[in-house]
């Protein structure tokens, strides 16, 4: 059996104004492509399929293609469950229509899908609250997935019947895996946890979020959970939200982030981006590989003192998205930012770093010191120091000039 796993599309996902969706629509091809290459049996797509609740009609239109190609006219199996910047409700609109794909959408954790066949020979065996044990037409053993989508922390405790229990919610999490892995999960068949949460090795470091990402937090400190908590008997866990490719730990299985499939803030500019083939079969540790994705703009960002070495940077870098930085001792002129922006045309705001600073305390005394004794431009000019903690440039002088002219 193989699998190939994969998540946080982000359809619909801005970079400052640049939209993202042409770029997103060249890897989600390229995922289809890698699928028919790789003859896989089933696709998942471990949440955060949007990144909003409410997305566009061409983000929809492009998730709906997607996966409907992904599914090859209901031979091949794809499950999808929500993400925390999924709107739940709308992730499971279509899936009435869709099991006749072969495509399952889970919005809830506590969702129990129906059983369906389709014409391709794709069956439900057996489903339970947060399980689903799928025949597939290739395969000689069933697929059992253990299917947990994020919910917020009162969602979940109201799914997993806690709402007065004082124990953690890994602890609940644990208990319910176990429950439906002891229930189902036995060696005849290949076993797999699909869920959009933190999770970590106990005592390991801690990986970063995403910029921009929706921090997953509840409350009690249990934003993570540990890998410990994983029943022995699942072979591979397939996890959603942290966007660069990573795998947490191995005992008692493989656990993996398979990465976005762009990268979606400049905090990632240099990670490759992957997905997962997996070869799996029943009661055997499973093999997995990541495969490189290869299409999206690279993000790329600089740091210049001179505006011509940015100049030249920026003309040498002109299929990219990027970000400078323009260290000055001042206010970057007006020409200059319309030179740079006028020098790409995928440009995000240009970032200025001061050089020096002068203290805050030193620039009062300044402007307190210049009342007295100054005229009324060097009192401006002393307290616009002592507010943004550098000189005015030109310009702004002489709109200040202007200013006094009238007056």
């Amino acid at each position: 059996m193989k699998i190939l796993h994969t998540a946080d599309w982000h359809l619909g996902k801005m970079l400052d104004n640049f939209s993202r969706l042409d770029e997103q629509r060249d890897v989600l091809n390229e995922i289809c492509e890698i699928a028919d290459q790789q003859a896989v049996d089933v696709v998942i797509v471990a949440g955060d399929l949007f990144d909003g609740f409410a997305p566009s009609s061409a983000a929809t239109e492009l998730l709906y293609s997607t996966l409907h190609r992904l599914s090859a006219n209901g031979t091949r199996a794809v499950v999808a469950i929500a993400g925390n910047h999924d709107s739940p409700e709308r992730i499971e609109v279509p899936d009435a229509l869709a099991r006749a794909c072969g495509i399952v959408f889970v919005g809830f954790p506590n969702v129990e899908i129906a059983p369906f066949k389709t014409q391709g020979g794709i069956s439900v065996l057996k489903t339970d609250k947060g399980f689903l044990e799928l025949q597939l037409p290739n395969c000689d053993t069933p697929l059992r997935l253990l299917l947990t989508p994020y919910a917020n922390e009162v969602r979940l405790k109201t799914f997993l019947g806690m709402e007065q229990s004082e124990r953690s919610l890994r602890e609940y999490l644990q208990e319910h895996w176990e429950n439906l892995a002891n229930k189902y999960c036995d060696n005849e068949g290949v076993n797999i946890l699909v869920t959009h949460l933190f999770l970590m090795k106990r005592g390991g470091e801690k990986s970063e979020e995403p910029d921009d990402e929706k921090p997953i937090l509840y409350v009690g400190g249990a934003s993570e959970v540990y890998s410990e908590n994983i029943p022995a008997q699942i072979q591979y866990v397939a996890l959603g939200h942290l966007h660069r490719y990573q795998v947490i730990d191995k005992i008692p299985c493989p656990m993996v982030y398979s990465s976005s499939p762009l990268a979606y803030s400049f905090a990632e500019a240099n990670q490759s981006k992957f997905v997962v083939l997996l070869d799996c079969q029943a009661n055997k540790p499973i093999d997995y590989q990541a495969i490189e994705l290869k299409k999206g703009k690279k993000l790329l960002r600089a740091k210049f003192e001179k505006i011509d070495d940015a100049l030249l940077w920026l003309a040498q870098n002109q299929d990219a998205l990027v970000q400078i930085t323009i260290v000055t001792d001042t206010y970057l002129e007006a020409a200059d930012k319309r030179r740079l922006l006028e020098a790409h045309p995928m440009m995000m705001p240009i970032i200025p770093e001061l050089r020096k600073k002068q203290s805050n305390e030193n620039l009062k005394t300044k402007a307190l010191a210049s009342l007295g004794d100054q005229g009324m431009e060097e009192v401006f000019r002393a307290y616009f120091e002592y507010k943004k903690g550098q000189s005015p440039n030109e310009e702004i002088m002489s709109v200040f000039k202007e200013l006094l002219a009238g007056e």
